[in-house]
């Protein structure tokens, strides 16, 4: 009996055994072996908007694994964390590659978290562009500040300031023009193909 060949049955998911959504978006003609650094620090950056957007975000992302069959890929707490720590920003980066099926995984559930936030998300654009439009603090709208304060949290807890593209958010405001950009991408998500357009994004100059 080939040990080998067994252990790797177990531990990899074969062909059989991925869900068909992963499908849905198309193999970049990529060189490496794993994701380039950009579409690893583009979907970390991603998932952390969901999670500065709603309380319990991390735990929405496990619980969409699990109900999208991609708990094959996405199968616990660790194991997320492991493939969010690829991001060359973070404090505990992990010097692991992000496998562009695990980065297809990630993408499907922030695609279907940001549908399930369409509302919210379209709503928080508006009035970001109606107080802006009015130069008025973005702090009297109270659910924006939530967001944007535990968006700034989030990242200065996460991401290391002597990481060389860290520096470019060290002010609140350079923070909180990337949340908002974020926002705009989680709502690119929910339009018509929006998870393909995405995804292709993610490789546009890497491929």
């Amino acid at each position: 009996m080939n040990v080998s060949a067994s252990l790797t049955q177990f531990n990899s998911p074969t062909t059989q055994s991925l869900p068909m959504i992963l499908d849905t978006l198309p193999d970049p003609a990529t060189e490496e072996q794993g994701c380039p650094r950009r579409t690893r620090l583009q979907i970390d950056l991603i998932l952390l908007a969901i999670e500065a957007l709603e309380l319990g975000g991390s735990e929405a992302i496990l619980a969409f694994a699990e109900e999208l069959d991609l708990k094959v890929i996405v199968k616990n707490r660790v194991n997320l964390w492991r493939m969010r720590s690829s991001n060359p920003l973070r404090r505990a980066h992990v010097r692991r590659p992000l496998t562009i099926l695990e980065a297809k995984a990630l993408v499907v559930i922030a695609s279907y978290i940001a549908r399930r936030l369409t509302v919210v998300i379209r709503q928080m654009l508006m009035i970001y562009q109606q107080m802006y439009d009015k130069q008025i603090p973005l702090e009297q709208n109270l659910r924006l500040s939530n967001y944007l304060e535990r968006f700034r949290t989030h990242f200065r807890s996460r991401m290391s300031a002597r990481r060389s593209g860290a520096l470019a958010f060290n002010t609140d405001e350079q923070l909180d023009e990337l949340a908002i950009n974020l926002l705009g991408q989680l709502l690119f998500c929910t339009g018509t193909a929006g998870m393909q357009r995405f995804w292709i994004s993610l490789f546009d100059g890497e491929v």
